[in-house]
């Protein structure tokens, strides 16, 4: 679609000082209006990182401000005897095949939603909105009655699944947004060219839409890495936990392990960062996917 570039719009003549030299109050904000709400947001963000860092690296029973000897004991007991190289695996399947399978449902539901019409649409649609306000405890007794009669209760595909089923109606709406900025004609084309509608899409659709799938999947990979619910309530083996779990096992009703607690919040939020480290681009152009020049 062809769209008309709006003229550029008249300079408009700088506006004449005012009398005595004052300007007014919104013309020009001073600095320290800015630096100080700043720094105190600053403040209260990084200061619980630090002390994190804090308790992570130094050694037992110290109470030093500062990590120095440095240690890495913590994530040495945490790895290793709290099992938390088998929590990180887990959770990194339960992750990147919550990605894969929420991302190509999401895409097949996307695109019905955005180049057909159906009876219901609008009503469908609303469903999958309003489903976003329903949380996530409210689906355990029927999902847990369900893994039950396929026993599939204690196993990681069950997991997977309810997780899925959690990101699937917010994932579609993104997916078929995106898809609508695609020019329909660019489909046309390739139908002409002697393509059928599915390897017309994979062609010429797909491509474009990558921004808007490395986003939706890296949303659904960080909410399946950080839910706890879920795996706690489905899962019964320890060897079959995921890291939120395994962070919860550090604390009990008698004493908490700061130092082992601190290590493996660290461990648990490494893979986080690095995702949105990488996605941050992809999400600043992830809302003009598929546009094109006419």
């Amino acid at each position: 679609m062809i769209t008309e570039i709006a003229p550029a719009p008249e300079r408009v003549a700088a506006e004449p000082a005012r009398p005595g030299g004052k300007r007014r109050a919104w013309d020009e904000v001073p600095r320290w209006q800015i630096y100080v709400p700043l720094t105190i947001y600053l403040l209260f963000t990084l200061i619980p990182f630090y002390w994190i860092l804090l308790f992570a690296l130094r050694p037992a029973g110290s109470t030093s401000l500062v990590p120095w000897p440095m240690t890495f004991e913590h994530f040495e007991k945490v790895w290793t005897e709290r099992s938390f190289g088998t929590y990180f695996t887990n959770s990194v399947y339960v992750g990147l095949a919550t990605l894969v399978l929420t991302t190509v449902v999401a895409l097949a539901g996307g695109y019905a939603l955005a180049r057909f019409d159906f009876r219901l649409k609008r009503g469908f649609m609303l469903a999958l909105l309003c489903s976003q306000f329903v949380p996530g405890a409210l689906l355990l007794v029927p999902l847990f009655q369900i893994f039950a009669n396929l026993r599939m209760i204690n196993s990681l595909g069950s997991v997977v699944i309810a997780e899925t089923v959690f990101q699937l109606p917010l994932s579609m709406i993104l997916i078929s947004g995106f898809i609508r900025n695609v020019p329909y004609s660019l489909e046309e084309a390739a139908w002409v060219d002697g393509c059928n509608r599915l390897t017309g899409f994979r062609i010429v659709v797909l491509p474009l839409l990558r921004p808007g799938l490395i986003a939706v999947g890296s949303f659904a990979f960080v909410h399946a890495w950080n839910h706890f619910l879920f795996a706690l309530m489905f899962l019964s083996d320890q060897g079959k936990q995921t890291i939120p779990v395994g962070l919860n096992t550090l604390m009990s009703a008698d004493s908490v392990d700061l130092g082992a607690l601190a290590a493996g919040g660290i461990i648990a939020a490494v893979p986080v960062v690095i995702v949105f480290a990488f996605i941050q681009k992809w999400l600043i152009t992830g809302f003009s996917a598929g546009a094109v020049k006419g």
